[in-house]
């Protein structure tokens, strides 16, 4: 892909070819102007030029010659004024046209200025392309995998595995969208002009991925053809169907379970999953019966067009229903992890507090002269203390605690980690440097609109958020517990205590690295599943934070957890921002069962949910001829 930034030199070389152009006009007019004077030059003052009798064939093409002062003949004023003419004539063609081909040109560096009648581009109207252009490309690549993930079940992977690379790579361009728009955000670059040319970039990475599901879209549409000419695609979504159906009252029954057994706050990010679900394939069972009906009168364009979009609603019902029962093994993993986190934990500031003091004093000793022995003394306390603390830590959260005691055990051991913390207030973190990414899970730079959670501090406890070690009465407890709350949410546990001993652990504790590891999936799993089945409302912002969040935990770097965990949580909530002022506006008698639910998942299109073409390979703007 050729890059969007304006060629360096680009201004400089039109500089000179207008300089070019101005010479060639001022050494054609001295020209004429030598010509003009050569003749008086060359006679003598009053003596006229002699002229040849012109031979009689020449006769009637003689020209008159006048006598008297300086006579001349027309021929010497008429070549000079020619010669004027000519250098004018080109000048002026040179000027039209590179005019025209400055007007024509779409490059940034290119244009001296705009088309007639049209302002330049506006930094406001640049964004705002910007974000479109990540939505669109956003939303058909993933509706191209839903629709690649159905041709891979009816072919055999030799057949689809050209367009899955074709995928692939449409999706690695628009990763690299989203990456210059994360930075975008975060104020990189920051000169105006740059940031501009990044906007273009941002553009021309989408227009790119689009531009290779276009390149695939006539094979792709060859090889599914056969199948729904046949009713093997209809066949194979059916079953999906059937299949999602039978599943849901075993995920309604999996989230009533967790109900009982967590917080409310531990199932949040599922309410309502299972009812949507039931939704979407409300919408397929339409669709599929559209389909049919459309193929057995022999209208296949009408028949492949409600088939894809029963497959975008089956598609986003499986999201639906994985999603809580990957929230259940999710909250399992993290009801195992919290006790041995938590003794990590209080050994990372038992730790921490006896480096303090055995600081401390060995800086008494050198300001006043202690003895050797007086110092190993305080060393040898400091661990003393230390290890009073970690035997108090097993005793308080014993790694094979049971699930019923485990709430009662982990709150109790949060207090005794925010008592001990209340006593080191010298203690400074040692294991990362001020200003670090892994200092904390916002220590990196965002983009000026966002509201960050506080950093913990190294020198006490948390004093606002819902992160502070001491139980808020406005907010979660130890055990994840709101105020007036049964039961207690595991993963913010993991949470907790991974903020709380951020600017302290060294990085090479296995527990608290599966702690923030559990943290960070979830979070992330939890945002992906809310943007997947909301599309159709979610905007640039909130998958902007997804994309970072999800490559920040694709490096497998322990100091990038805390930050995709935050990044998450973040995009989770823009999104949920969006829908709620999106709102629901085809839900009325006007449109059949679902459609709404197909709308605000990017199903269908809201311009024409009845009758619209779903995007995909071929996008939204496929030809609807023949139904």
């Amino acid at each position: 892909m050729t890059s969007s930034q304006p060629r360096r030199g680009r201004p400089r070389r039109t500089g000179s070819h207008l300089s070019v152009r101005v010479a060639h006009t001022v050494l054609g007019g001295a020209v004429g102007v030598m010509w003009l004077v050569l003749p008086e030059m060359t006679s003598g003052a009053g003596v006229p030029v002699a002229i040849k009798e012109p031979t009689p064939a020449a006769s009637t093409t003689a020209v008159a010659v006048t006598a008297g002062d300086g006579g001349r003949s027309t021929v010497d004023l008429v070549l000079p004024l020619v010669a004027v003419g000519t250098a004018g004539a080109a000048a002026g063609y040179a000027y039209i046209r590179r005019v025209r081909r400055t007007r024509g040109r779409t490059t940034p560096g290119g244009a001296s200025r705009p088309p007639s009648g049209q302002s330049p581009p506006q930094p406001a109207a640049l964004d705002e392309e910007a974000c479109a252009a990540l939505v669109a490309a956003d939303d058909r690549i993933r509706a191209a995998r839903c629709e690649l993930g159905f041709a891979e079940q009816l072919f055999a992977p030799q057949d689809t595995a050209r367009f899955r690379r074709t995928v692939d790579e449409a999706g690695a361009e628009l990763a690299a969208a989203f990456r210059m728009r994360q930075r975008y955000d975060e104020g990189v670059p920051q000169e105006e002009a740059a940031r501009g040319h990044a906007l273009a970039g941002i553009v021309g990475r989408c227009a790119e991925a689009q531009a290779l599901l276009d390149a695939a879209s006539a094979a792709f549409e060859g090889l599914r053809e056969p199948g729904r000419a046949s009713g093997e695609a209809l066949v194979v979504a059916e079953g999906r169907f059937r299949e999602l159906t039978g599943r849901a009252g075993a995920a309604e029954a999996v989230l009533a379970e967790l109900r009982t057994r967590y917080a409310p706050t531990a199932t949040a990010g599922v309410v309502g999953s299972v009812e949507q679900a039931k939704d979407r394939l409300l919408f397929a069972t339409i669709r599929l019966n559209e389909a049919r009906q459309s193929a057995d009168s022999a209208q296949p364009v009408r028949a492949a067009r409600q088939l894809l979009a029963a497959e975008g609603g089956i598609d986003q019902a499986a999201v639906l229903l994985e999603g809580v029962d990957r929230l259940a093994a999710e909250l399992r993993a993290a009801e195992r992890a919290a006790p041995v986190a938590l003794a990590a934990a209080e050994a990372e500031v038992s730790r921490a507090r006896a480096g303090a003091r055995a600081g401390a004093a060995h800086e008494h000793e050198h300001e006043h002269g202690e003895t050797e022995s007086g110092a190993h003394g305080g060393g040898a306390g400091a661990a003393t203390e230390a290890g009073a603390v970690t035997g108090r830590q097993v005793a308080v959260a014993p790694a094979d605690a049971s699930p019923e005691l485990l709430p009662a055990r982990l709150l109790q051991a949060d207090t005794t980690l925010a008592s001990i913390r209340r006593q080191l207030p010298d203690l400074q973190p040692t294991a990362r440097k001020p200003g670090s990414r892994a200092a904390g899970p916002d220590s990196h730079r965002r983009d000026p609109h966002r509201q960050d959670p506080p950093a913990p501090d190294a020198d006490g406890p948390e004093t606002a958020g819902p992160d502070a070690d001491e139980p808020d009465a406005a907010g979660p407890d130890a055990a994840g517990r709101g105020p007036r709350e049964a039961g207690w949410d595991p993963v913010a546990v993991l949470r907790r205590i991974v903020r709380a001993t951020a600017s302290l652990a060294s990085g090479r504790d296995e527990a608290l690295h599966a702690a923030a590891l559990i943290a960070a999936r979830s979070a992330t799993a939890a945002a992906a599943d809310f943007v997947e089945t909301h599309r159709g409302a979610v905007g640039a912002l909130a998958r902007t934070r997804l994309a970072e969040a999800q490559r920040l935990l694709a490096t497998g770097d322990p100091a990038d957890l805390a930050p995709a965990d935050a990044l998450a949580l973040e995009a989770r909530e823009l999104a949920e921002l969006d829908v709620r002022a999106h709102g629901n506006p085809y839900g009325g008698p006007d449109h059949t069962a679902g459609v709404g639910g197909a709308v605000l998942g990017g199903v269908v299109p809201a311009e024409d949910p009845d009758g619209g073409t779903p995007a995909g390979f071929a996008g939204p703007a496929a030809p609807a001829a023949g139904g």
